[in-house]
């Protein structure tokens, strides 16, 4: 959700607090609009990050009840062909069959962790897609993110939702092993 993380998916370069570096997308023309977003399901951390070391990788399981807060940008199909290839860490260069997507619902791409295509909808007239393990969150052992990791979405949500630090720590709390590693005084200390 954080605007600067999702350029450095745009544009190439490194996050701040992340450990792995990305090319960038082929058109690096920034977002036309972006805005808040919910999506069906709610937000696991699993797997072991590359990019955010010491700590999981965040996923959507969208069988989950609930809705998880998002950030809708909206960019092209071939600027979001590329930032998923990016996180697969492949380099940016093949189309992806949105309208697949879109008809059946879900496309798996392939076993990997962010190769499954998700169509939750639509949103002022733009169809809206994000991408996640195949798998579900019961089928993985649960691992808390990092504190830059963590810091970053905390970030995020401040800026897409406008939430103040208490709703931040309430709802990262909440999800599956972040209550296990983080207080909510340090989740406070990330938010702020």
């Amino acid at each position: 959700m954080d605007r600067a993380r999702f350029m450095v998916y745009v544009r190439g370069g490194m996050p701040v607090g992340g450990d792995r570096g990305t090319p960038g997308c082929r058109d690096t023309t920034p977002p036309r609009l972006d805005r808040p977003a919910e999506l069906p399901g709610q937000v696991y951390f699993a797997t072991d990050s590359k990019a955010w070391p010491g700590g999981g990788r965040a996923f959507l399981d969208p069988t989950l009840p609930g809705r998880a807060p998002a950030r809708a940008y909206l960019i092209t199909a071939e600027q979001f062909a590329d930032i998923v290839a990016q996180e697969m860490y492949r380099p940016p260069r093949e189309p992806l069959d949105l309208a697949a997507v879109v008809a059946a619902g879900r496309v798996e791409l392939g076993p990997g962790r962010y190769e499954t295509l998700i169509h939750t909808g639509d949103l002022d007239g733009y169809p809206v897609f994000t991408f996640t393990a195949p798998w579900t969150a019961a089928a993985k052992t649960p691992n808390p993110p990092s504190a830059a990791y963590l810091a970053t979405i905390a970030h995020g949500l401040r800026e897409a939702h406008g939430w103040s630090t208490e709703e931040v720590v309430t709802y990262l709390s909440g999800l599956n092993s972040v209550a296990d590693r983080w207080s909510a005084a340090e989740l406070t200390g990330l938010a702020g």
